[in-house]
């Protein structure tokens, strides 16, 4: 998933992350039409190649996202969305036919930062905020062609110091086993030390010195988008497509999912506990016949599957607080 205000790029950088054209045919909206337009979901498949390994990826957009004067709960359809997706798979898993589930749960969330202000702005505060136990949220700087590298490094250490002030739990990177080697650890670290991700999009080639590469021209030079001392485009896909997408898959599953499952359980159980006392009492008002034996303990073992939802929702939110607890360590 892909979300910020419009004109940061977000298209872009999708067409040069993937080297596709997933937006050919769209109609780029006046400012007036985009004032009016409200949060849109959007999905594109793509078909990428990856060392052999095919893989079929769905793109979902949030066009509209942060246009509108009043941006007041603007990511409400974006969380709505995701719990959607959730919900869909949770009916999936709890059905008859559990071999041939589709996942379309969103794992990643690409989140979109201006490099024209001061850090965060309100609405990227509480975008990230609603979304983040939902969601791996990974916040890239957009358009860092327009900053020097001196600015790129001040709003880097910024907006991370800001998403710590304020709680945001953005996807944190995995620590490396003890017997990974040393090239993979240097990267992985290179990696967390980038975040947020300065990132420049283009799909124009142009000429540098003799090569063909893409990139944007300027009057002082050449941007190369795959250049790692230009900007962090190259760790951001080596991240996302070789060496942490079965990871936000993992942390998609066993803590966000794991999450809404076990609140999913909690509602359902309560809601029986709820209306078998309701029938309960029903029935004594109508009659005085006793109650079957069988029925008798429905109640307690109902209460005792709700007890053992609660101890695992807590479980989960300990490990989330391990892994962040984990990150600020390093």
């Amino acid at each position: 998933m892909v979300a910020g205000e419009s004109g940061l790029g977000k298209s872009t950088l999708i067409n040069s992350l993937f080297l596709t054209d997933m937006y050919r045919d769209r109609r780029l909206l006046n400012s007036e039409e985009r004032i009016m337009q409200t949060v849109e979901i959007t999905k594109h498949t793509v078909d990428i190649e990856e060392k052999g390994v095919k893989l079929k990826l769905t793109v979902v957009d949030t066009p509209g996202f942060g246009d509108a004067v009043n941006n007041t709960e603007c990511w409400k359809p974006v969380a709505d969305y995701i719990d959607q997706q959730f919900e869909q798979y949770f009916r999936d898993e709890s059905g008859l036919n559990r071999k041939n589930i589709q996942d379309n749960r969103v794992h990643c969330c690409l989140y979109f930062i201006s490099p024209f202000g001061h850090g965060l702005r309100p609405l990227d505060v509480e975008f990230m905020r609603a979304l983040h136990h939902r969601v791996n949220i990974v916040p890239i700087l957009a358009k860092a062609d327009t900053l020097t590298p001196c600015e790129v490094e001040h709003k880097k250490r910024k907006i991370r110091e800001e998403i710590e002030h304020f709680g945001i739990q953005i996807y944190q990177f995995p620590a490396c086993d003890s017997d990974e080697d040393e090239e993979f650890k240097l990267q992985d670290q290179a990696l967390k030390d980038s975040i947020p991700f300065a990132v420049i999009g283009s799909n124009t080639v142009v000429e540098a010195k003799g090569r063909r590469v893409r990139g944007r021209l300027y009057p002082w030079g050449i941007v190369e988008v795959e250049n790692p001392g230009h900007c962090d485009f190259v760790k951001l896909r080596t991240m996302l497509v070789r060496t942490h997408m079965q990871d936000l898959k993992d942390v998609t599953r066993e803590i966000h999912y794991e999450n809404y499952r076990a609140q999913c359980i909690q509602s359902m159980t309560r809601m029986v506990v709820k209306e078998r006392n309701r029938n309960k009492l029903t029935r004594e008002s109508v009659t005085d016949f006793a109650i079957p034996a069988f029925l008798s303990g429905v109640d307690v073992e109902a209460e005792k599957l709700l007890r053992e939802k609660d101890e695992e929702l807590r479980r989960m939110q300990e490990m989330l607080y391990k892994i962040q607890r984990q990150k600020k360590n390093l």
